[in-house]
């Protein structure tokens, strides 16, 4: 784009879809990390996943209050976030084993199948759905807050963690909300590739991609794992 006789670069769809690839790499080799301690050595593994969290929630807030910093610290947040996953995949494996791949597989299903349903109109990212998911995840939001602050005082509200079928009922929700986020990733990509965002746009929208991704695998390892448990 010229302005003032200089060619500004603007965000574009497909140099979006390269962030989130370079995103999706650096999140594997440290998951696969991650993995690698958790199996060999369980204790460093929570170290990992507790600085993975920290870091990850550190690099997650100042992304998203500052955008311009994305093209850094979105692949700094990757890189948390992988040794999360990774972790957290190995101690559900050695419960279940195949359920990471399981899970793995099923969250590229469904980003695959949401990305073509809204690419052919099938699912159009209406104000009345952005509302929609948005007051979901926002009360999602709120539970797991309040779940928090409760578990503090030592209060479990074990109806969501076991495996009851109000517990997978409650979980399969969660799943589908947090599927549903991804549309408005796409739509968020495609505003602003033809808005013209500034470039570094282009990284945080693979951020915000990212976001959902990890946030509906752990939700459908969570499920695999109660599914699982409710069979036994």
């Amino acid at each position: 784009m010229a302005h003032g006789g200089q060619s500004i670069e603007v965000m574009t769809i497909q140099g979006a879809v390269n962030a989130t690839l370079v995103l999706g790499v650096l999140l594997l080799i440290s998951g696969s990390y991650g993995w690698s301690q958790a199996s060999s050595n369980p204790t460093g593994a929570m170290t990992l996943l507790m600085g993975g969290c920290i870091g990850g929630l550190i690099l997650g807030m100042a992304t998203a209050f500052k955008p311009t910093w994305a093209p850094i610290s979105a692949p700094l947040y990757a890189l948390a976030e992988g040794l999360v996953l990774g972790t957290i995949s190995a101690i559900y494996e050695k419960q279940t084993q195949g359920i990471a791949l399981q899970a793995a597989l099923l969250t590229a299903c469904t980003l695959l199948g949401l990305l073509g349903a809204y690419r052919s109109g099938l699912i159009r990212a209406t104000e009345n759905f952005k509302l929609g998911v948005f007051a979901a995840t926002a009360g999602i939001a709120l539970a797991y807050l309040l779940m928090f602050v409760v578990g503090l005082f030592g209060v479990k509200m074990s109806f969501l963690h076991d495996s009851s079928p109000l517990s997978i009922g409650i979980s399969l929700v969660v799943v589908v909300v947090a599927a549903l986020n991804l549309v408005l990733d796409f739509d968020f990509i495609e505003e602003g590739a033809k808005q013209g965002a500034p470039k570094h746009m282009e990284w945080y929208a693979a951020f915000g991609l990212l976001v959902t991704l990890v946030w509906l695998y752990l939700e459908i390892l969570r499920l695999l794992a109660k599914l699982s448990n409710n069979r036994r």
